[in-house]
This record gives structure tokens, C-alpha cells and sequence, in this order.
């Protein structure tokens, strides 16, 4: 009897193994804990933004009618889409829906605010990480070379560089990079969009140019920052000395010792800059004909899209969220002491 027991227990004994180790991870409490505590950021960005969205002069109702429409006509319409509801109405059964995964419909297209967000968020993905893969993959070698020898030509020639990118705005930016290589070079496409799947060379092409317009100004900002930072931890930290003392040589010092230390900032500042990233493609993306979600943001505000607009808002409030956990993972990660909640110095 107890030689049949045995295979069944088994894997239930297996799985309750498995469920009690997950419980007890430090890292799992670590992020169970940060996600409770972004439930009431997500609350307040979206109360906050449907405030402001009904504190604006002018009418949806009228906005989608034109300046022709009859008073009857707009009561109607109010009506018909649930504008006439009082505020704390109407938010809480946005709210309800939005916990469900049902944002509503478009007032202007009717069209469903989930089918927007997943047709349009895809292409702004794919934009936001070109532009973070464009800054990271330049901004890393480049501070460790001007780390590795301050005040050298390559450190004063990034210092330049670095002040003029960072005093150009993107739209500025994105104008410019259209007049030289789109007018006057035309190697590179100026507006509009081909998917991926259609061909992928052509995806790239009318990509380059938004994402460097983006990504230019975090270069020269992460750039500065992690130069900074390593000369830092190159000229004061303990284990520096301790790695010199021991023969280690200049650049594995570097990469291999001071570099880890100094992520921690970088982590931190890429986290905060994903709001101020996905803010500058709103811009960006309505020059180059883009269809993403900063465009549809765009026009869903001129029509005062309210559905559209709290959809929008709320994704990219959960992207921000998401984002600053992944941060504070990856310093756990980096620092296991963080993990177990034990102070870091």
C-alpha cells in the first residue's frame, strides 16, 4: 500500500515544497511589497487626470458635433455617452471597468479603447526601446573612456557634446535630423510607418531618425552622469584601492569593480526618465507620422476623447510603475542586501 501512496504524494508534496520556497523568497516579498504600494500611485494618476480632463473649458458632446449642432442635438448626444452623469459617477464606473480590463469606447470613432491601445502601443514600444538601446549602447563605452583618463581629449570632446545635446529639445531636434538626412542627403525616409512583419529594413529606415531625436538628449545625460560617478568610486572606495593594491589592471578595475557600483544611479535615472521618454513621443512621433500612442494621445485630446485619454494614461502610468520596479529588482539584483531589507553602508 504504501509502495502505490508514494508517486502519487509525490508531487504534491514537490508542489508544496516548491509554493513554501516561493514564499519565503525575500525577492518575491520584496516585490509583492512594491506592487501593494503602486496601487494608490495608479489611483491617484487616474483621478488626477480625469479631473483635469473635466476642469477644461468646452464640451465632448460639442467638440464631436461641430459648432452647427442644436442644443437638443448635444443633450442628446451627452446623454447617449454618459456625460451628463455627475463626476464621481461617471470615474467610478470608468474606474470599475479599467479594473476588468475594460476601458470603454472612443467617443469620436466608437472604436473599442482596448483594440486602439493594442494596435498602437506595439508601435510606440518598439520606438521607446530603440531609443533607450541608442542611448545605453553609446553611453556606457563613453563614460568608461572618459573615466579612464579625466580631462584627456575624448573626456573634453564628450563634455561638448554632451552640453550641446543636452541644450536641444527633441522637436527641435527631430525637425533638424528631417531637413539634413531626409532633404538634403535623403538616405533616410521623413515620415510615416511600415511594420515590421512587412519588412523589416524599411521598419528600421523610418524609425532612426524619431528615436535618435529621442535618444540624444539621455546620451549626453546618462553619459555625464556615469562618468561622474566612476570617477567617484575610481578615486575614493575602499575596494579600489584594495583591487590596485592587488596589480589589477586600469580597465578591469573599471569594468569590472567600479561599474557595478556606479549602475545603481544609472538604474534609477533610467527608471525616472521613462515618464519624461514616453512624454517626448507625443511629440516625436505626431512629426514623423508615427501611428503609436502618442499620436492617438494627440488627437484624442483635440477631440476631447475622454474614454481614449484615461486609457492612455492609465497604460503609461503602469508602464512607469512597472518600470521603477524593474529598477528596484535589478538593485536587489546588484546589491543583495537590499533584498533581505538590511541597510546598504
Amino acid at each position: 500500500m504504501s509502495s502505490t501512496s508514494a508517486p502519487l504524494s509525490t508531487p504534491l508534496a514537490a508542489r508544496a515544497g516548491w509554493t513554501s520556497r516561493l514564499a519565503g523568497s525575500p525577492t518575491l516579498r520584496f516585490i509583492v511589497r512594491r506592487l501593494l504600494a503602486a496601487i494608490p500611485v495608479l489611483f491617484g494618476v487616474t483621478f488626477l487626470s480625469f479631473v483635469v480632463m473635466n476642469s477644461l473649458p468646452g464640451d465632448a458632446a460639442q467638440e464631436l458635433l461641430g459648432a452647427s449642432a442644436t442644443p437638443s442635438e448635444i443633450h442628446q448626444l451627452q446623454v447617449k455617452l454618459g456625460l451628463d452623469q455627475p463626476f464621481l459617477t461617471r470615474y467610478w464606473d470608468w474606474l470599475h471597468n479599467a479594473v476588468i480590463g475594460h476601458f470603454g469606447h472612443s467617443l469620436s470613432s466608437g472604436q473599442s479603447v482596448g483594440s486602439i491601445l493594442g494596435s498602437d502601443l506595439p508601435v510606440t514600444f518598439e520606438l521607446v526601446a530603440l531609443a533607450f538601446l541608442i542611448s545605453l549602447v553609446f553611453a556606457v563605452p563613453v563614460a568608461l573612456l572618459c573615466a579612464r583618463k579625466p580631462n584627456g581629449v575624448a573626456d573634453r570632446l564628450s563634455m561638448m557634446f554632451s552640453m550641446a545635446g543636452l541644450s536641444i529639445a527633441p522637436y527641435v531636434l527631430a525637425l533638424v535630423l528631417v531637413y539634413v538626412f531626409a532633404v538634403k542627403l535623403n538616405v533616410l525616409p521623413a515620415i510615416g510607418w511600415v511594420p515590421p512583419g512587412q519588412s523589416l529594413s524599411q521598419n528600421i529606415q523610418h524609425l532612426i531618425l524619431p528615436a535618435v531625436s529621442i535618444a540624444l538628449g539621455l546620451l549626453c545625460f546618462y553619459t555625464r552622469l556615469l562618468r561622474a560617478d566612476l570617477l567617484e568610486q575610481m578615486q575614493g572606495e575602499d575596494y579600489v584601492v584594495t583591487a590596485w593594491a592587488k596589480g589589477v589592471r586600469p580597465w578591469r578595475v573599471l569594468t569590472r569593480h567600479a561599474l557595478r557600483n556606479s549602475l545603481f544611479g544609472l538604474i534609477t535615472v533610467v527608471a525616472l526618465n521613462l515618464g519624461t521618454l514616453l512624454g517626448a513621443t507625443v511629440v516625436v512621433e505626431d512629426i514623423f507620422g508615427i501611428p503609436g500612442i502618442g499620436h492617438e494621445l494627440l488627437q484624442a485630446i483635440d477631440n476631447r476623447d475622454i474614454p481614449v485619454i484615461e486609457g492612455i494614461v492609465f497604460v503609461f502610468a503602469v508602464i512607469v510603475v512597472l518600470a521603477n520596479l524593474l529598477a528596484d529588482v535589478l538593485y536587489s539584483v546588484l546589491d543583495p542586501r537590499i533584498r533581505y531589507g538590511r541597510p546598504t553602508e
